[in-house]
């Protein structure tokens, strides 16, 4: 810490500083009619800096602090609107398009402040929101968006480096992720199939403008989802000039360029290519990841009536294992832990890709919204007994596809009453393909999967939401409903077997004052690994009686905001799962799995296992007002599914307690510290079947411990916490600007016990019998830990 400390004093006495003061520039229309709006006030928020929009609805500000601003704008007959954050420097002035909503409650005067929490009728509760300076600085998350959300009540993590999203003792498979209102299935480098975990999120924050965050009350144009829907908003690339970002972190390095090609058109691009299996050998881990990714995004303003926006992401990841990570080696606990994993670990490669265009029109009366997309995920994995390629060794063979094509039309609109309708339907094709051989062994025995598997499939919806304001606007109705159906089979192709409705209730008891109920149930089609399982008679087995799975939501809040950047927020909740489904040969709910590399679903299952998920959360929350933000939440959450005797009994997401407190303060001369502490509640866990575990054939097959189901998540892992620290500085030069981070996760190198590893014991001729028993291995318990302090240190140059 010193020495980078010394490192950053250095620097900066080399820099010669330029002013402290830049521009911003933009226009202001009517939402609605998209006409301009002349003579509105515009402020810097937070400082007595600002204009008036001229004739044209143009404005410019000058004298702008460098750095991250908001926008405020006030006008008689329109809400108060505060912008997101925009950097500002030297050379860089940012270009804005502010979009202002009529307001018949302020004909005579303008609200002097806006609040900078987002409201919705639709979603009076259980919606975050943060936005990209808070994403950028979030401290222990390398400035992965997906860590960001780490931040938010109701969210559970793994101790380790792993993004898996745990939403209120959900599986990680139930969020749903959008970019611009584009679904972005594959969000993580190396994502768990089946599931949504990975290491590495795909998408940059050098592109991100803000995240939307829906725990419960999910706007009816968002389907299949069960615990969370997360919204990305992507910036709009600088219509004046062509702007760069070069970025060089730890684990990787990128550049993203954003600039006008065209007279009404902008676009943003950006790549990343990781160098960790350099960094991963140096430092002698048994595993070596590469991965690379790009995004794009192009906006055009075709007419003043008309928009069309064009996104593009995708990945190549290969991961590969590091034999040679022994040799030299002295420490025997160390080459342990190192065999397992080497004898364990397939070699996995993926590559994946979202492209998708939404095109938008504002007629006189009504929006009419387009999106059209598509999506492919390719992901291979290999691996033989004790990494010895010859055929008899194999033990995973394992390739498969999933290609989405997408379609989704929407009507906004507004009644001359004032109530607003969302109508619309979606249209998909998909088709996944499966080549499989597999060895597996669990507590019967070993089992080889061996099949190749094409189906495609037809899925569709139609969804509605109805929302106004009563009573003076104190009182916020909406009401919603959803139905879709897939030609799976005769049940779920029916979309009245999925119907889907929903109600939100806000009441402002005050101006500061606010309380809030919701219920909807919701429904999720199960994976495609599960839809696309053959079994040995070369039959789609799970097409017999397989169903969505069903979740029901129950959340009540009160919520006190003493000023606008502050908020306290108190929310209870209740889930109900039905016809989740469960793994016939191993009798255990799917709900249990997702949090570890590898493929879930890919087995025969039965709709049959039920779960429920419960509890509350606190919130306090103060956004980045006079240099100061930070969110503490705590979180007491259950999650039990039922076993294969119809007992409830804890899930492997039933953390019970999660607490989280991150904070953040701007300090002189563009310093600024940012810590975040986490609580979480050790998960359970299943103890292992020794006795299985000992077999020869099984466990050259699994490679390490059969797990004993009959004893399911019976045993519980310790509590862990983890402090993570940034500190950033930035330089404003007068054609760039530096800003060097040091950025360590687990400052204090917290260690979490996981479950412990069985591994035989060894001599000259490799893995020992037992003389008692010439079927079985003599095995010995490896400790397993993880958690380390990870230092990160990066530079961000804006030209």
């Amino acid at each position: 810490m010193k020495k980078v400390l010394v490192l950053f004093v250095l620097f900066q006495s080399f820099v010669v500083i330029a002013q402290n003061e830049g521009e911003i520039s933009g226009k202001i229309i009517d939402s609605k009619t998209r006409e301009v709006l002349p003579f509105v006030n515009v402020l810097v928020y937070g400082t007595r800096i600002g204009a008036v929009s001229n004739e044209k609805g143009e404005f410019i500000l000058r004298n702008v602090p460098l750095g991250y601003n908001k926008i405020q704008t006030s006008f008689i007959g329109y809400k108060t609107l505060v912008s997101d954050e925009y950097l500002v420097t030297k050379d860089n002035s940012p270009f804005i398009t502010l979009e202002l909503l009529e307001d018949s409650t302020q004909l005579n005067e303008v609200q002097i402040q806006a609040p900078l929490f987002k409201e919705s009728v639709d979603s009076p509760l259980s919606l975050q929101s943060l936005g990209i300076a808070e994403i950028e600085k979030n401290p222990g998350g390398n400035r992965d968006v997906l860590k960001v959300i780490q931040s938010f009540p109701g969210v559970a993590s793994n101790p380790g480096f792993r993004n898996d999203i745990i939403i209120r003792g959900g599986a990680t498979f139930e969020n749903k992720f959008y970019l611009d209102g584009i679904e972005v299935p594959v969000i993580n480098h190396f994502q768990t199939q089946g599931a949504t975990g990975g290491p590495v999120g795909i998408m940059n924050a050098d592109l991100i403008r803000k995240v939307d965050f829906y725990s419960s009350a999910f706007p009816a144009n968002r389907g299949n989802t069960l615990s969370s829907v997360i919204e990305f908003t992507q910036k709009r690339g600088n219509p004046n000039s062509l702007n760069t970002r070069a970025t060089i972190g730890t684990s990787d390095a990128g550049i993203t360029l954003d600039g006008p090609i065209g007279k009404n058109t902008t676009f943003m691009f950006s790549a990343r290519q990781s160098y960790l299996q350099f960094l991963f050998k140096l430092i002698k881990l048994p595993f070596l990841p590469t991965y690379s990714d790009f995004q794009v995004n192009i906006k055009s303003q075709l007419s003043k009536n008309s928009e069309l926006s064009i996104i593009a992401l995708g990945a190549i990841d290969d991961f590969e294992i590091n034999k040679e990570v022994n040799d030299g080696e002295t420490d025997l606990e160390t080459i342990k832990r190192n065999k397992i994993i080497l004898n364990s670990v397939p070699v996995n490669s993926q590559w994946n890709y979202t492209v998708g265009a939404s095109y938008k029109y504002f007629a006189p009366n009504s929006t009419h919204l387009f999106v059209l997309s598509r999506n492919e995920w390719k992901n291979k994995a290999v691996k033989y007994f004790l990494n010895e390629e010859t055929p008899a060794n194999l033990l995973l063979d394992y390739s498969s596809k999933e290609i989405e094509n997408k379609l989704r039309y929407e009507n906004n609109f507004v009644s001359n009453n004032k109530i607003d309708f969302n109508l619309g339907f979606n249209l998909e094709t998909a088709k996944y393909t499966n080549s499989n051989y597999q060895k597996d062994a669990n507590s019967d025995g070993v089992i080889i999967y061996d099949f190749n598997s094409t189906i495609d499939f037809v899925k569709y919806g139609v969804f509605g939401q109805v929302s106004k304001r009563y009573l003076d606007e104190q009182l916020g109705v909406s009401v919603g409903f959803r139905m879709d159906g897939v030609d799976y089979n005769a049940t779920m192709k029916n979309p009245l077997n999925q119907f889907s409705p929903r109600l939100s209730l806000s009441y402002n008891l005050s101006e500061k004052w606010m309380v809030s109920s919701s219920v909807g149930r919701y429904y999720q089609l199960p994976s495609y690994t599960v839809l696309g399982y053959k079994n040995d008679a070369s039959e789609f087995e799970n097409k017999n009686g397989l169903k969505y799975i069903q979740s029901d939501h129950f959340v009540s809040g009160l919520s006190y905001n003493p000023n606008t950047s502050s908020k306290i927020t108190f929310e209870g909740f209740y889930k109900g799962y039905k016809n989740y489904p469960f793994s016939l040969r191993n009798q255990i709910s799917l709900a249990n799995l997702g949090d570890d590399f590898g493929i879930i679903g890919n087995e025969a299952v039965s709709s049959i296992s039920e779960g429920r998920a419960y509890g509350f959360e606190l919130l306090a929350q103060k956004k980045s007002y006079s240099g100061l933000y930070g969110i503490a939440s705590y979180t007491f959450v259950r999650s039990e599914f039922k076993n294969s005797q119809g007992r409830y009994i804890p899930s492997t997401w039933d953390n019970k307690h999660l607490l989280t407190i991150t904070a953040g303060k701007k300090l002189n001369k563009n310093w600024e510290i940012g810590t975040k502490f986490r609580l979480v509640g050790g998960k359970p866990y299943t103890p292992y079947d020794l006795e299985a575990s000992s077999l020869k054939d099984n466990y050259d097959v699994q490679n390490g411990g059969i797990l004993d189901y009959s004893k399911l998540n019976t045993k519980r892992l310790d509590t862990y916490t983890q402090l993570d620290i940034r500190v950033d500085k930035t330089w404003f030069l007068k054609k760039a600007a530096i800003n060097l981070y040091l950025d360590v996760q687990n400052i204090y190198a917290s260690s979490s016990k996981q479950q412990p590893f069985l591994l035989p014991l060894e001599d000259e001729n490799g893995r020992v019998t037992d003389p008692n028993d010439n079927s079985r291995y003599f095995l010995e318990e490896i400790e397993s830990t993880t958690g380390r302090a990870l230092p990160r240190i990066g530079i961000i140059v804006d030209f």
